[in-house]
């Protein structure tokens, strides 16, 4: 798959929640930006892909795009639905099913916790009715466990959480761009021990689409394409302790994100060391402490050195969530992991402004992570 795909498009809306307009029109606004990138129209896309968790399903966005015929996959990974429908694309090109591609994220949620069912997930309907379903009481309870375990302090989430305000503030479609101190988070309220109102992101609004093509013919579109070195999705194995797990094994095993980033890497013939620049999953400021070492871009317990240090700065040597991540933009669950792909787009092609990742990025890395325990991470390169 190294570099056999593009990316010659991307749009993206910003995020929030709409009182003036649709999530539905954003996303037909985020592939009208995409397809402009890639000064291609509607008509010339022949595959077509795109999630959403609770705005409707995607192929129904042609009624507004055009009625060309075009096949269109409606995915629902959860929070990895973005990596999801980008490996579709991917694979789709590369097997010579397709020559341009569209993908498109897309998620409108309402104030509060995500709501879900259960059984939907595999689990009784006890899980819920006991309290189980709150997320951020695993989150909580995940992060206190990691901090404990190697030895992390918990000031790091206030930095964490601070770093994305900050880089957030510079982010013309994040959803909070006012930077916050360390002072004002350690002082919002606490919901979870240790995590605090400003460490966990919220659910909201947002649309974002990319246009791929064949990596051949990339330079006929535009002169500074991005390439996807590799895609890779992967689900969690027996001893994972992951999001709605109603029990712990014993027997620890290694999380999906170790294997899909393992994954990625291997396919994309480099490794965590020749990583520019990062999107981690960040619904909560412990996540990317967890998903820095999860994903190898560092070892378990290296994190106070490298944040101490400035390292997952934007003018660091592995800048994190440059766009402010979940934290800043909130988490519309379509939209989300292709967020992440717009902003090492820009950032590879040298176009993230004030956010820019100095000296030239060359690879940049994402991933997400979504219930009930499955993890995508891609590897793009210029």
């Amino acid at each position: 798959m190294v570099n056999e795909v593009a990316v010659i498009g991307i749009g993206c809306t910003p995020f929030g929640r709409y009182q003036d307009t649709t999530v539905r029109r954003e996303a037909v606004r985020a592939i009208g930006l995409a397809l402009a990138d890639a000064s291609v129209a509607w008509r010339d896309i022949d595959y077509a892909v795109g999630g959403s968790m609770s705005a409707g399903p995607a192929d129904t966005l042609v009624s507004e795009l055009g009625l060309t015929g075009v096949p269109f996959l409606n995915v629902f990974n959860g929070c990895a639905t973005g990596s999801s429908s980008l490996s579709s694309a991917v694979h789709a090109i590369a097997a010579g099913v397709a020559e341009l591609a569209l993908v498109v994220g897309f998620d409108s949620h309402p104030r509060g916790a995500f709501a879900i069912r259960a059984e939907e997930m595999g689990l009784g309907q006890w899980y819920g009715a006991t309290g189980l379903a709150m997320t951020s009481q695993f989150f909580a309870l995940k992060i206190q466990r990691y901090l404990h375990e190697h030895a992390l302090p918990p000031r790091l989430l206030t930095t964490v959480a601070a770093k994305a305000f900050r880089n957030g503030s510079s982010n013309p479609n994040a959803w909070r761009r006012k930077a916050l101190s360390e002072q004002e988070i350690d002082n919002s309220l606490l919901l979870s021990d240790p995590l605090r109102q400003y460490m966990l992101c919220s659910p909201g609004d947002g649309a974002t689409a990319l246009v791929l093509c064949n990596a051949e013919h990339a330079r006929r579109y535009r002169p500074d394409p991005v390439y996807v070195a590799a895609t890779a999705v992967r689900t969690r194995k027996p001893g994972s302790f992951e999001v709605l797990s109603p029990s712990l094994s014993i027997e620890r095993g290694d999380s999906p994100t170790v294997d899909a980033a393992r994954a990625a890497f291997e396919l994309a013939g480099i490794g965590p060391a020749d990583v520019d620049v990062a999107q981690l999953q960040d619904t909560d400021a412990g996540a990317e402490l967890i998903h820095m070492a999860e994903t190898g871009l560092c070892a378990h317990g290296e994190q106070t050195e490298l944040i101490d240090n400035g390292v997952t700065e934007i003018g660091g040597a592995l800048p994190v969530n440059t766009d402010g991540g979940c934290l800043a933009n909130g988490e519309p669950i379509g939209a989300s992991g292709l967020r992440q792909i717009h902003e090492n787009v820009l950032q590879l092609r040298g176009a993230a402004g004030a956010r820019q990742v100095p000296g030239r990025p060359a690879v940049a890395f994402s991933h997400v992570y979504g219930a009930p325990g499955l993890s995508g991470c891609t590897v793009l390169t210029r």
